[in-house]
């Protein structure tokens, strides 16, 4: 349908950017908002929205991300993570429209050795997990068509995220301690993005409404990746040492192991999703892409 109108919140984050570079190239209508334009925590300025722009689908791109500061700020976690998903959720139920919202590996405990599946049960252990699965909750009471992805160890080359890190602090040092015993996959936001676009381009949510899991593929620990992105990008000067978490005391329990299972997500809509160190590699490839 060529007159649908896609709203995408939280537009200037890291997959609200992918986002944006993708609708570019539809014929569909697509609303970019980020709080200024927007307040998803307002009920009833996202109802207006969504009504005055007759939107038929919203990809909630928002959310309040900060782990180590969640510990303190519950408050402000709650609110974007719960009230504001509550918001949109509420608002979709009403023109039963479509609400594609984006969660986390930090519902699980990351105590499994095998792969979390959608049917695993969600125990996080942090103010960021346990807000993250309570705004899932909410989606699914409040009785809106919806598809939750949750996705792990989020980067590209918007924003802050651990690849444009790692890539500072290669060039200025000649040594860097990462852990090693915290294991997951990292996902480019721009395979995630491709995954959501297409979904909504080609209407493939019909009767395919609930949670799936989305990374890339692969396993790694945070050192691997970090000598990963070191060696794509001419930085194996620097001398990456693998370390244990406790060198790196933090008030949040970070999930030890958290790799995401996607067979469902495969079998759901017949993707093919690239393996973490190609999709790192065609990131650094745009990061030092003329322009750039």
């Amino acid at each position: 349908m060529r007159n649908d109108v896609i709203l995408v919140t939280g537009a200037n984050g890291q997959l609200g950017n992918e986002m944006r570079r993708l609708g570019q190239r539809s014929e569909k209508r697509y609303l970019f908002t980020d709080v200024a334009e927007l307040d998803i925590a307002d009920a009833q300025a996202v109802r207006r929205f969504v009504r005055e722009n007759e939107v038929t689908a919203i990809v909630n791109c928002a959310a309040y991300t900060q782990v180590d500061k969640a510990e303190e700020d519950e408050t402000t976690a709650r609110l974007l993570n719960c009230a504001a998903v509550k918001n949109l959720a509420e608002a979709v139920k009403e023109r039963n429209a479509l609400l594609i919202h984006v969660s986390t590996d930090y519902v699980f405990a990351g105590d499994k050795s095998t792969p979390y599946t959608e049917e695993d049960v969600p125990a996080p252990r942090s103010v960021y997990g346990r807000t993250k699965w309570e705004g899932e909750e909410m989606i699914r009471d409040s009785g809106c068509r919806y598809l939750i992805f949750r996705t792990s160890w989020l980067y590209s080359e918007f924003g802050n995220n651990f690849v444009k890190t790692m890539l500072r602090l290669t060039a200025e040092k000649e040594r860097l301690n990462v852990v090693f015993d915290q294991v997951g996959t990292p996902t480019y936001a721009a395979d995630l993005a491709e995954l959501i676009f297409d979904i909504l381009e080609n209407d493939r949510y019909a009767g395919k409404e609930g949670i799936y899991h989305f990374s890339n593929e692969g396993v790694c620990s945070w050192y691997d990746f970090a000598v990963a992105i070191a060696a794509l990008s001419g930085h194996a000067a620097c001398r990456i040492l693998p370390c244990d978490s406790s060198q790196f005391p933090s008030k949040v329990k970070r999930p030890n192991f958290s790799v995401l299972d996607k067979r469902k997500v495969r079998a759901a809509f017949g993707w093919e999703i690239p393996y973490w160190r190609n999709a790192l590699e065609r990131c650094l490839g745009r990061m030092s892409a003329p322009g750039k």
